[in-house]
């Protein structure tokens, strides 16, 4: 495993919220927004920011909104998929980036695609670690019941506070439990769910994450365009959650795209296997 350095922090105004942002790599490099997912925050790129940086990548990871140090707006309509979509253009903006590679996992694959079908001008590569398109996710699991079940927390998490009260108890036993017992053995050390707990803790951080799934609710019905950057999809066949099956469906809506399989890796392929991923991710970025 590579060793990593800390990247720079800073906070970026954005014209809604302000994120909290880790950045690397010369600043004449090719800007590539890492996007994490729940319940993570920049930290859970910090294999993958070194590599692609010394690469030549420009990288920057946000904290993206509800979560950690960045702004945590109230309202569920403001984590509306749009809006989170648009702190991402507004951020390449401020960087001064016309087009930027998209690297995204979990929500932030979510938040991936949509970019890349709303607003292809923008997006010039795409990669996607273990996360649907939002279009095939719910077509799935409608005819897949097992799928549905797979992700009944969704629909746990509509409640208000009370899955703040359950995930907070005990210094957040629950959560890093979740960690533990979805990775292989040892992926998040002690060290490791700290940090994660330090911005659990931030005030606002729980409703703000779990806007998230709340504003899936507002989601539109329209049809999005087809995925015509290039677009590779890196997935661990053994997610407990999400079907390997969601990889080839979200696949199809690709113009140019492929699926590199992990066979071993769980949800969490970017800290199980880092390097193969940061390998990946710099031989499709770099090329």
């Amino acid at each position: 495993m590579s060793l990593q350095s800390e990247p720079s922090l800073s906070l970026v105004r954005l014209p809604e919220v302000t994120l909290n942002v880790a950045s690397a790599g010369p600043k004449d490099g090719a800007l590539t927004i890492l996007l994490h997912g729940f319940p993570e925050f920049w930290f859970g790129w910090r294999h993958q920011i070194d590599a692609l940086a010394r690469a030549g990548l420009h990288v920057v990871a946000p904290d993206q909104r509800g979560y950690n140090l960045s702004s945590k707006p109230v309202d569920i309509a403001a984590y509306h998929l749009d809006r989170v979509a648009d702190d991402v253009i507004a951020l390449a903006d401020s960087y001064g980036a016309s087009t930027f590679d998209v690297v995204g996992h979990d929500w932030g694959g979510i938040v991936g695609w949509w970019l890349a079908s709303r607003s292809p001008e923008r997006v010039r590569r795409l990669v996607i670690l273990n996360a649907p398109h939002p279009d095939v996710l719910a077509s799935y699991a409608r005819r897949h019941p097992t799928q549905a079940l797979r992700v009944f927390y969704f629909g746990a998490f509509q409640v208000p506070w009370l899955p703040e009260a359950g995930l907070r108890a005990a210094n957040f036993l629950a959560m890093r439990q979740a960690l533990r017992l979805t990775s292989k053995a040892g992926t998040f050390s002690h060290a490791d769910l700290n940090r994660y707990c330090e911005a659990w803790a931030q005030p606002g951080a729980l409703t703000g994450m779990l806007n998230w799934y709340r504003a899936l609710r507002l989601k539109d019905r329209s049809e999005r365009a087809p995925i015509d950057a290039p677009t590779l999809i890196v997935w661990g066949r053994k997610d407990p959650a999400l079907s390997p099956r969601l990889a080839a469906e979200s696949l199809s809506l690709c113009t140019q795209g492929r699926i590199e399989w992990l066979p071993a890796a769980t949800h969490w392929l970017h800290h199980e296997e880092p390097d193969r991923v940061s390998a990946a991710l710099t031989s499709f970025l770099g090329s």
